[in-house]
């Protein structure tokens, strides 16, 4: 799949910017979202606005784009810790409620909310194809160890939203393909934390990860809509 014009939502963090790079190495012409409204000065990269917390700000950001709508669109926000530094609990005992609506809020309500603005402008008869980073431990039937509630459950409730639209959107764009990625372990903030353990050749740099989802997603049809991917392209279940 060759895409012409790409947004990213998120293209201050880690794999954002690293896409956005790697999109416009390749003479895609990128929207590169971020709260602050800026992005690398590129050749054809154009920088947007917009807030997660702020709905009408995802609706503004994308309100210009109805005449040349993307042809791929991937949310690479995310948390695991939060700003206060609160991390992912390890037990039943540590959860906490408004820790549990701020996980879900970032990782779960955010995307789809920047679905609900974006999908609609996808053509009806052309292919397209909606991406948003997920991860493996959001897998019900591949949790073995347990642990980090609040990010387990709001991956695995974003990964319930991707098969929902991906069903919705087949009934009237049925070149569409909407997806989510596990990237894998990235050298990144969300992850710098819980680097230290990691056994060696696990974790993967910016730029390669951004090759490797690109790589994933040019491989995709329309009969993949609704799956997580991993980083290898093999998908992973439910």
């Amino acid at each position: 799949m060759t895409w012409q014009r790409a947004a990213i939502f998120g293209s201050s963090g880690g794999v954002g910017a690293a896409l956005v790079r790697a999109l416009a190495d390749r003479g895609v012409e990128v929207l590169a979202g971020s709260r602050g409204g800026t992005a690398p000065k590129l050749p054809n990269v154009t920088p947007f606005a917009f807030d997660l917390d702020d709905e009408a700000s995802i609706e503004r950001a994308v309100a210009d784009w109805a005449d040349a709508p993307p042809d791929l669109v991937i949310v690479a926000t995310g948390v695991l810790t939060l700003a206060n530094g609160t991390g992912p609990e390890r037990s039943f005992r540590h959860l906490d409620g408004e820790t549990m609506a701020r996980v879900m809020y970032l990782n779960t309500i955010g995307p789809a909310l920047v679905a609900k603005h974006v999908l609609p402008l996808f053509g009806r008869d052309q292919p397209a194809t909606f991406a948003a980073i997920s991860a493996r431990v959001g897998s019900i039937g591949d949790n073995r160890i347990g642990g980090w509630h609040s990010y387990r459950a709001s991956k695995a409730a974003l990964n319930m939203l991707i098969r929902n639209f991906a069903i919705e959107l087949r009934r009237t764009r049925d070149q569409a393909i909407v997806v989510g990625l596990h990237p894998g372990t990235v050298d990144t903030g969300l992850s710098e934390p819980f680097q230290a353990n990691l056994p060696e050749g696990q974790l993967t740099a910016p730029a390669e990860s951004a090759a490797n989802l690109l790589r994933v997603l040019e491989g995709l049809t329309p009969a993949d809509s609704g799956e997580l991917f991993d980083w290898k392209g093999e998908r992973v279940e439910p």
